[in-house]
């Protein structure tokens, strides 16, 4: 009783610290802010995630009057926001010519773009009495996989040729992006599940993860399935439950029966409720090329599940709790998930290290850096600016680090840049060249 109570007094506490920052933070002559996200829609993957959590936390601040643009139109099973907040949506294939009317008859002050698309921005960057926020969701090293250099081209070209970018990749900001002239801050996404709210996995079970869309092709799952294959070879009673939508797996499906592990793999389907397959998971295989803020590696992190990622050492959450290996061998991951598996204390200690590291994760204090790039972009260039000098960069040799890793994987894994080399990588005009 007396510790309920406590933990009541203490949200309320952090709530009216909360309210006070804001009040204070909130100078007299901005008024309201018209402040819109363009978004797929409110169901999906992180990008997904992340906006509706965003919206949700700057609901709660009188200065913004919130809009969502969106693709889609209500669907069941969204991330929920508050009815508040108009929605507004605007057909794909008409973004170009609906998006800046909807800004203009809404008297937009503020456009947060979370599409890849350059072409839209540089249309966006014509508009007048609005400010344009690119929330880049993706890492760079995504579109030299994608091999698609007319959109490689225009996409960085247009980031170049724009005022505010988002970036949530800390070699990318402080190291690419500086190298190619694109004016970045980096930020970090609002986390699903925090430090003190999760009860964390027991780690009893031998049940193996895989998140996310199964059917996305640089998300890799088939080499966590081929790696199944050698470790049910020595754990009989291990299983695999793969948490995905159910579209588009046939090949997943052929490959699961060519290794005959039917009786071994489980597709879940998709789920709102994670933490149903998280409370006894013992390992989390994330075998994706590339990503930026991935909300799956925040999630396993914090239940104190341990992770096997291939390569991606650049997100900023890819230390303590996970082992990174630099191939992609099937059997190199079923090596280390055996490891994992067979050795209680071994794991133990990777969950350990994983919760631990989440700790630094708070919504309350990532909100507020949100509010401060808002007001900062809403009041000018020299405000933002100043925020973005502010921050503390990661030095020099761990980006250099980080990005001969990455060369090598990508000579590795794509025979037709097994030319391409750090420096080529730091100068945008060879980068282009490159990849012609």
């Amino acid at each position: 009783m007396m510790d309920n109570l406590l933990c009541k007094t203490k949200i309320l506490i952090k709530l009216f610290i909360f309210v006070l920052y804001i009040k204070y933070i909130i100078y007299t002559d901005i008024g309201h802010i018209r402040l819109a996200m363009y978004t797929y829609g409110l169901k999906g993957g992180g990008t997904e995630r992340a906006t509706a959590l965003l919206l949700n936390y700057l609901s709660k601040v009188d200065i913004f009057h919130l809009y969502v643009f969106s693709q889609r139109f209500q669907e069941k099973n969204e991330f929920i926001i508050p009815e508040s907040i108009e929605r507004i949506y605007i057909e794909e294939e008409n973004t170009l010519e609906e998006l800046p009317i909807q800004i203009e008859e809404n008297r937009i002050d503020i456009l947060i773009y979370q599409f890849p698309h350059g072409d839209e921005i540089n249309i966006l960057n014509t508009l007048k009495n609005v400010k344009i926020i690119i929330y880049s969701h993706f890492c760079f090293l995504t579109w030299i996989y994608f091999y698609d250099i007319h959109y490689f081209k225009i996409l960085y070209n247009s980031y170049r040729e724009s005022k505010y970018i988002i970036s949530l990749v800390p070699f990318e900001n402080d190291y690419i992006f500086e190298k190619w002239g694109i004016n970045s801050i980096l930020m970090t996404n609002l986390v699903t599940y925090e430090y003190n709210d999760v009860l964390p996995s027991d780690l009893s079970s031998k049940t193996i993860l895989m998140v996310g869309r199964a059917s996305d092709r640089f998300k890799r799952f088939d080499l966590g399935i081929q790696a199944m294959h050698y470790i049910v070879n020595e754990l009989k009673d291990c299983e695999m439950k793969i948490i995905s939508d159910l579209n588009k797996l046939e090949k997943l499906n052929e490959l699961i029966t060519d290794l005959k592990l039917e009786n071994s793999i489980k597709f879940m389907g998709y789920s709102l409720k994670l933490e149903e397959h998280f409370h006894n998971a013992s390992l989390h295989i994330f075998p994706t090329v590339s990503e930026a803020f991935p909300m799956v590696l925040c999630e396993t992190k914090v239940f104190g599940i341990p992770n096997i990622l291939t390569g991606l050492d650049f997100v900023v959450m890819s230390e303590k709790g996970t082992v990174i290996i630099y191939d992609d061998n099937p059997e190199s991951i079923a090596k280390e998930s055996i490891k994992i598996l067979s050795n209680y204390s071994y794991r133990k200690k990777l969950g350990t290290e994983a919760r631990e590291s989440m700790k630094k994760y708070n919504n309350d204090k990532t909100v507020k850096k949100w509010i401060k790039l808002i007001l900062a972009v809403y009041k000018g260039d020299k405000y933002y600016n100043q925020l973005r000098e502010r921050r503390k960069k990661i030095s020099i040799n761990e980006s250099i680090k980080i990005t001969k890793n990455q060369v090598k994987l990508i000579n590795m894994r794509e025979s037709f840049l097994n030319n391409l080399t750090v420096d080529i990588l730091l100068n945008f005009s060879e980068i282009e060249k490159i990849l012609e």
